[in-house]
């Protein structure tokens, strides 16, 4: 699920917050690194278990209902279409999520219960769930897209989940599109009659990633000095005072990988770390790093100082 662009930006803003704090304990930052990055999961967890909760709100409602003493005939006989959606039985009824939510302990809707009746509210006002309602068809193409469209168009853009979200956990906030847009992938793909159709993903690809954050972070992290002389004095018209801090962190991160990372094409590095610049530093940040790092490069290559392992990784 977490990507390498992803790590790139846990591990920057792991850097950023040491310098911030002035902090030089190594071992405690890096531990809170993968503490924030395992906190993934659980965001994962809880925002696809929204779908599940929605669900039982709303079939424990129509229950209710259908009980009072002056039920009216829509309310006695209600239309079960959307409780019976073949995608939230897939959900309720996996095994792969049943057990990741008992073993992370995720309880956070039973805690707040108040965001599910929101987010069921804002469903059942909306447009999209007045068409599906209204149709008589029902397919399984037709649930899948519902939901997929659900989850996209009505529970993501909540901002008050969104401030929820934010204020149970800070580090979540850069996570949250990350985590959205996997989930929408998935329910996209669930398909008809297949027992194993849904499993919850694993946090790192591979152990490579695993290995990724601790290796980019350390080895840059305790390399701090002499990275920086790498890209001192190709910046002539900037005072170095004067450069973002989180430019100086993208700029010796790039310059860590060009020359630690054997097995990474210098080519993904420029291109992933003047991706981070767009998103996180000064609107001019990408082409000032750019411009950095490709003099860099052709210095470097010049020196023989970068060594890539591999076909093409030049």
């Amino acid at each position: 699920m977490v990507n390498r662009r992803h790590i790139r930006v846990k591990v920057m803003q792991s850097i950023y917050a040491m310098h911030q704090s002035g902090s030089d304990n190594l071992e405690k930052e890096e531990k809170f690194l993968f503490y924030s990055i395992d906190n993934i999961q659980d965001l994962y967890l809880i925002m696809i278990s929204s779908l599940i909760e929605i669900c039982k709100t709303e079939t424990i409602f129509l229950h209710k209902s259908s009980l009072k003493h002056l039920a009216t005939p829509e309310e006695r006989k209600p239309n079960e279409k959307f409780i019976k959606n073949k995608i939230f039985q897939i959900l309720s009824e996996n095994n792969s999520l049943s057990i990741a939510l008992e073993n992370r302990k995720i309880n956070n809707w039973t805690l707040n219960d108040d965001y599910i009746l929101l987010l069921l509210n804002d469903i059942k006002r909306s447009k999209l769930y007045a068409d599906y309602m209204s149709n008589a068809v029902n397919t399984f193409e037709e649930d899948r897209q519902f939901i997929a469209d659900l989850f996209m168009d009505v529970i993501v853009p909540n901002e008050k989940l969104y401030d929820y979200l934010e204020d149970d956990k800070l580090t979540w906030v850069d996570d949250i599109p990350l985590v959205n847009t996997h989930i929408i992938k998935q329910l996209k793909a669930i398909k008809s009659g297949e027992d194993d159709n849904f499993r919850v993903p694993k946090l790192f690809k591979d152990n490579e990633d695993r290995d990724f954050v601790k290796d980019l972070f350390r080895k840059t992290v305790l390399n701090e000095n002499e990275l920086a002389k790498e890209y001192v004095d190709k910046t002539p018209n900037w005072d170095s005072e004067r450069i973002a801090e989180i430019d100086t962190i993208i700029l010796k991160m790039a310059i860590c990988e060009f020359l630690k990372f054997p097995s990474i094409p210098v080519k993904v590095t420029l291109n992933e770390y003047l991706e981070v610049a767009k998103e996180y530093s000064t609107p001019k940040s990408s082409i000032f790093i750019n411009g950095i790092l490709d003099n860099l490069v052709k210095e470097l290559q010049t020196n023989k100082r970068i060594i890539k392992a591999g076909r093409g990784l030049m």
